[in-house]
């Protein structure tokens, strides 16, 4: 096998959350680009068309399936479906979140639920279902942020505090199924990339931030996708229980 074979995940199955829009798109286009068929979960099911259009144009085969992620049995409905369609599950995009910006003295506490029960408790419930069915070299990838380490200037605790508990959630699945199960759990911890919670940023927002990006410029979602890939196929085999952060510098400034 050369070395370029190692970054092959032809023929697999990929289940990406939160495929109806932004990154989501990115990961599930992404992902078909590469050989693999897709598992499209989503809220809004009437707006996976378009990333089923893409996949299928890729050549591969989408399977769209209405999912809330806060809802344990339609995670489970979902891998089921998939297991149905497929057979098997071998890649997890935990990718499903919302992201929001409230002062900490004004933000009830519905909404700071929200945002816990979605980003973090839903990315749970969906590891639980996919684990249960996965094979030895399968992978689990977290969407996490830079935010679960960082700040970059807005108010967004429940957010932070959200993805924070992903990437301590990555750490512990890691110990409990790398060795037990052989599947791998990461992260990737994104910094500025086009997608809904950006385009509700204030304008002016992404240019104040601009002297931390040591890149120049904001990432292009193909390049996150192409983490996830490395991450997921056997090139990544060795890596498990880690956070990779892809945001063009900005945690080090």
């Amino acid at each position: 096998m050369s070395v370029l074979d190692l970054f092959s995940v032809e023929d697999k199955v990929v289940v990406v959350t939160g495929a109806s829009s932004g990154l989501g798109v990115a990961f599930a286009t992404g992902f078909a680009e590469a050989g693999a068929d897709v598992v499209l979960a989503a809220r809004r099911v009437e707006r996976l068309a378009e990333t089923a259009a893409a996949v299928e144009a890729a050549g591969r085969t989408p399977l769209p399936v209405a999912t809330d992620v806060t809802d344990p049995a339609q995670c489970q409905a979902a891998i089921d479906a998939a297991m149905e369609k497929f057979g098997r599950v071998d890649i997890l995009i935990n990718n499903a979140g919302i992201g929001t910006a409230v002062p900490a003295t004004r933000e009830t506490p519905d909404e700071f639920r929200g945002v816990i029960d979605l980003n973090l408790n839903g990315s749970y419930w969906m590891a639980q279902c996919c684990a249960r069915v996965m094979q030895p070299g399968s992978a689990i990838i977290n969407i996490a942020s830079i935010l679960g380490i960082t700040t970059a200037g807005l108010p967004q605790a429940a957010y932070a505090a959200s993805k924070a508990g992903v990437i301590g959630m990555t750490r512990d699945l890691a110990q409990q199924w790398t060795t037990r199960k052989g599947i791998r759990v990461n992260a990737i911890a994104p910094g500025f990339f086009k997608s809904e919670m950006t385009d509700s940023y204030q304008p002016g927002y992404i240019e104040s931030q601009s002297a931390r990006l040591v890149a120049g410029r904001m990432g292009d979602p193909a390049e996150l996708a192409a983490t996830a890939i490395w991450l997921a196929s056997p090139a990544g085999g060795y890596v498990t229980g880690q956070t990779i952060v892809v945001d063009g510098g900005v945690t080090i400034t």
